[in-house]
């Protein structure tokens, strides 16, 4: 079914003048037949899908400054009296002065440059103990990094590639794209965006954004642009005292969101509140946000579009102004990052709950590539993400305002971000302010959402789905305040949708499923849950086999929070398959003043789950989380260190993450995977077969080295360990001095803590060498290879152990310190050991995890885990090319790096003292919730969804932003349908009298 929404077609078109349009766009796709010694030029017109403007906000500390948050906003000469008074005797201070049209007004900061040492030390305790400091948290530099994407631009403009065929039927292959093998009509990309989400039906209504306040947050504006009717303020909060933007982005984002001419933005008429936030050198620092933030609140926008993000959520003071400005009812949307198609790669502050998070896909409903996938990472080690992005809308090849006037194609969901921030002012102006807050929005744009047609773009891709103008308009104008759940079930029979909840059962015995639901509350900024959520079984769907347990905060604010659900099957599970059914019920209550009456909304979140019976131990393995560290907010860098570019390890390293597909590779092959979020002596070793340590950065407990010795030697438990590089002098080779921060950063470890691991297998005689090794590794007797990316080698392995040499490998350490090239031979890479304890469990250590991470994948080893997991079960040793003998290498164990600060990250030492451990965290106890049985039928399913019938307009002239005079009647759409119904005949006729109507497969572009 083809459904064309270019300019909004009013409702008398017949059903001749969809037939002559589908007719039209099959004849003129077909072609003539192609000889056997002709050439069939394809040419792909893809200028319009323009550049992807990958836009991340890249932070680092600045050395000895300092940002104070006060309880409240006060003077300039208020903040600099409570300072003096915090650093009574303490020397060598300063305030950074701020020169920005927010210097005279009142603040909640201050910028505070410390002397260093351990005066800072002193200083930032006494500044805490003020009773009117909220906060000190280091300032922090950021920077803009627009890059563009090498793999689409190469695609960016029209080409033609010669291709010898004899037949229509076959098709040209291009690289880096994905075709459609078959017969599938084509959807025009269309000129404006603006017509493909039908913006001017509301236009026509008499809506375009009058009387809306909206903020960028981005490189300036040019003065007297040609494309801007209501320019209300430009502002320059950098150090560089100019309103011009000289890079473009800041341009195209407010020519998305408010242009009147060529390329139409939503709401010529909104008033624009330009924010220069970056310099011409793309640099910016947190207190400047915050203080263009402040100024907003005090000017009172409606909207704010942030196209910028980064992975530092951990940036406490902007974090904090986020919420404070939704708090004061800015609606902030916000791009989810061009990170993709890497899972666990969402942007800050769009992976934030009361923002919209904005994700991109292409004209063709589909993904873009570069769209960051969720889930959300605050909550790794102990918890699950949430889900990211809210929804998803155009992002590919939109053209928006050139920089001295004109339109050009620019592709990311920076691109994607004003066209939900368009609409968002759009329907501000078009429904009563008083029912809009940064809930009720995104409430509206989340249930009006339609989900991606192809059914394969999951939860973590596409959120509730396509940004859908008419439905969420529908939405808003019946809204009545109300609290909403995202996501606001889980059926774990809906694939691909549900993923990756879908893609295992759950069974008794295994760690909980854990569900983080997002509570939006429209009724007011603050709530809470009233009462205590009840677990409704249903009894005739074998609800009572599944156990139910959650938490929560005791407030929500600001117009949202959370609940943390976890599932689990009671005993009485454990031999059966089927589906279980039941529902969560929850009352959000809130007041809009404390001596109003009290406001209540009751939601209900329905679980489907797929239940197995527990599998046999050597299936179950358990993935070690606890021992990931990450930025942020640390410098923890990548495994692979030929990625200058993406120097960062930031991506959760998850088995949703950045492993996904590793997992679902160890799926596919019948494995169960839990995942665990605390210290190893919180799991019973007698339940799973094999433990999984990939790439772990932090160290271990004495209490943990101690029982899996026993977990291994006494009671069976299998380990498997992919280990990465660690060398010190690499990591003071890599650390770097930033001259505008003035701080040197220094990695807080390799790749992997291979210290840390060397002592965990000490017991057994296993460690790894501190060499960085990197190469293509072929084992003789298996066909598949894989490839070595910045890895270590064996140092020492038991006499009856089996190692795996490598012929020869870079020395990658070498190189990297002197930039010559050395290649080593016969290096270890592979070990496997049984312990010779009767009943003993087994090793298999592997010495680089690039190869099943996919960061950076270049060659994967997906194949290798299932054959170390064989042994690992059985015992039974694979067809290796195994060493007859091995001596330990002649090296030293790689040692701690002396004065780096991993003890401020890690879960395991103190944070304060890094000789010493802190106390070994208790394992938590579940309280699973008391059922409350319900003897009637489930729904047949338990999504829950608002569909609504479009917005039915009477003909109307439309706004015209060309000089062109909209058609109105229906008398001229009947001609026009005519016109080409007959074009449609005629070429008919003329094709069929030559024999040539055929159609070919046509790739999409």
């Amino acid at each position: 079914q083809m459904k064309l929404t270019g300019a909004s077609f009013p409702k008398i078109m017949g059903c001749q003048f969809h037939l002559g349009i589908f007719l039209f766009f099959i004849l003129t796709r077909a072609q003539a037949p192609v000889e056997c010694d002709r050439h069939l030029n394809v040419t792909l017109v893809a200028s319009d899908r323009g550049t992807v403007a990958a836009v991340r906000r890249e932070t680092s500390i600045v050395d000895n400054e300092y940002i104070v948050t006060f309880t409240g906003y006060y003077t300039s000469d208020a903040r600099e009296g409570f300072i003096s008074a915090a650093l009574q005797g303490i020397k060598g201070w300063a305030i950074r002065s701020r020169n920005n049209p927010g210097q005279q007004y009142p603040s909640d900061f201050s910028l505070v440059e410390l002397p260093s040492g351990s005066t800072a030390t002193v200083a930032i305790a006494a500044l805490k103990h003020h009773v009117l400091v909220k906060t000190v948290t280091v300032e922090r530099r950021v920077t803009l990094a627009v890059q563009s994407d090498p793999d689409i631009e190469q695609n960016q403009y029209e080409f033609t590639r010669k291709v010898h065929s004899s037949s229509t039927d076959d098709i040209a292959v291009f690289p880096g794209r994905h075709w459609y093998i078959g017969r599938r009509l084509l959807r025009a990309i269309p000129k404006q965006v603006t017509s493909a989400l039908q913006a001017d039906v509301l236009w026509s209504m008499g809506y375009t954004g009058r009387g809306v306040k909206v903020a960028i947050f981005d490189t300036g504006l040019p003065r007297n642009h040609p494309h801007f009717r209501h320019i209300k303020e430009r502002t320059d909060w950098t150090d560089e005292q100019t309103l011009e933007d000289s890079l473009g982005h800041g341009t195209f984002v407010a020519g998305v969101i408010a242009s009147q001419s060529e390329c139409l933005g939503f709401t010529p008429d909104a008033e624009l509140h330009v924010f220069r936030v970056f310099t011409n050198a793309q640099v910016s620092y947190t207190s400047w946000f915050l203080d263009a933030f402040n100024y907003a609140i005090l000017k009172k926008v409606h909207v704010l579009n942030l196209s910028i993000g980064g992975p530092d959520f951990q940036d406490q003071p902007f974090v904090d102004k986020v919420w404070e400005l939704t708090a004061n009812g800015v609606v902030m949307v916000s791009a989810i990052g061009n990170d993709g198609p890497l899972y666990g790669t969402l942007n800050n502050p769009a992976d934030m709950m009361d923002v919209i998070g904005v994700g991109g896909i292409n004209f063709e409903d589909q993904i873009a590539s570069f769209s960051s996938r969720g889930m959300t990472t605050w909550e790794l080690p102990w918890g699950y993400g949430r889900v990211k992005p809210d929804i998803v809308t155009y992002g590919a090849g939109v053209r928006g305002s050139g920089l001295r006037g004109g339109c050009r194609p620019l592709s990311g969901t920076s691109v994607a971000s004003p066209v939900v921030a368009g609409a968002v002012t759009l329907l501000f102006s078009a429904i009563s302010h008083d029912l809009i807050n940064p809930a009720s929005m995104k409430q509206s744009l989340m249930s009006s959402a339609k989900r991606l047609y192809d059914n394969s773009a999951n939860m973590f891709e596409q959120g509730h789905g396509k940004l859908d103008l008419l439905r969420a308009y529908h939405q808003l104008k019946s809204y009545q305040p109300h609290a909403s759940l995202s996501p606001s079930y889980l059926d774990m029979t809906e694939c691909q949708y549900m993923w990756p909840y879908c893609s295992q059962p759950l069974f008794y015995g295994a760690r909980p499923l854990i569900v983080n639901v997002t509570i939006l509350n429209g009724m007011a900024v603050s709530g809470w849950i009233l009462g205590k959520p009840l677990w409704q079984p249903y009894m005739q769907h074998n609800g009572n086999l599944l156990e139910v347990s959650f938490t929560y905060p005791s407030r929500l604010w600001p117009w949202s929070g959370y609940i943390t659900i976890l599932v689990g099957v009671s005993q009485e599970g454990s031999t059966f398959e089927g589906i279980a059914q039941g529902h969560i019920t929850l009352t959000v209550a809130s007041r809009l003043t404390p001596d109003q009456e009290l406001l209540t909304s009751s939601v209900q979140f329905s679980i489907k789950a797929m239940i197995t019976p527990t599998p046999l131990r050597p299936h179950r393995l358990l993935w070690d989380q606890f021992h990931s560290l990450r930025y942020p907010a640390g410098y923890f860098p990548r495994d692979n260190l030929l990625m200058k570019n993406d120097p960062l390890d930031w991506n959760g390293d998850h088995i949703h993450t950045n492993f996904k597909d590793m997992y679902s590779n160890l799926r596919s092959y019948g494995y169960y995977l839990d995942v665990l979020g605390h210290p190893l002596t919180c799991f019973d070793a007698a339940d799973y077969g094999t433990l999984l340590l990939m790439d772990t950065e932090d160290e271990f407990f004495p209490e943990e080295r101690q029982k899996l010795v026993k977990d291994v030697d006494e009671k069976g438990l299998s380990l498997i360990v992919f280990a990465d590089w660690y060398n010190t002098s690499v990591m003071n080779k890599i650390k770097f001095y930033d001259e505008n921060t003035r701080q040197w950063w220094t990695p807080n470890t390799g790749g992997a803590n291979i210290p840390s691991l060397n002592e965990l297998l000490a017991p057994w005689g296993i460690s790894f060498t501190d060499e960085v090794l990197e190469g293509e590794v072929h084992m003789a007797t298996v066909d598949s290879g894989l490839h070595y990316a910045s890895g270590t080698g064996i140092r020492s392995f038991p006499a009856n152990g089996f190692v795996v040499p490598v012929h020869t490998l870079n020395d990658q350490g070498t190189e990297v310190l002197t930039g010559s090239t050395r290649l080593v031979h016969d290096i270890p890479v592979l070990g496997l050991y049984q312990s010779p304890h009767v009943g003993g469990g087994r090793i298999a250590i592997f010495g680089d995890s690039n190869c099943l991470d996919n960061s950076h994948l270049r060659k994967s080893c997906f194949w290798l885990l299932p054959i170390l997991l064989s042994f690992t079960s059985t015992g039974k040793l694979p067809s290796l090319p195994f060493s007859e003998s091995y001596r330990q290498a002649p090296t030293l164990l790689p040692t701690r790096m002396e004065g780096n600060q991993l003890h401020l990250y890690s879960h395991v030492l103190d944070n304060e003292n890094p000789q010493t451990y802190q106390s070994i965290p208790a394992c938590p106890r579940i309280m699973w919730a008391r059922p409350h049985p319900l003897n009637q039928s489930a729904p047949s399913s338990p999504r829950r969804g608002l569909f609504t019938l479009p917005v039915a307009v009477d003909p109307v002239n439309l706004p015209d932003f060309h000089g062109n005079i909209g058609l109105s009647g229906n008398y001229n759409w009947w001609v026009i349908g005519a016109v080409c119904l007959c074009v449609v005949v005629v070429v008919i006729m003329r094709r069929r009298k030559r024999g040539v109507i055929r159609l070919m497969r046509i790739p999409i572009v």
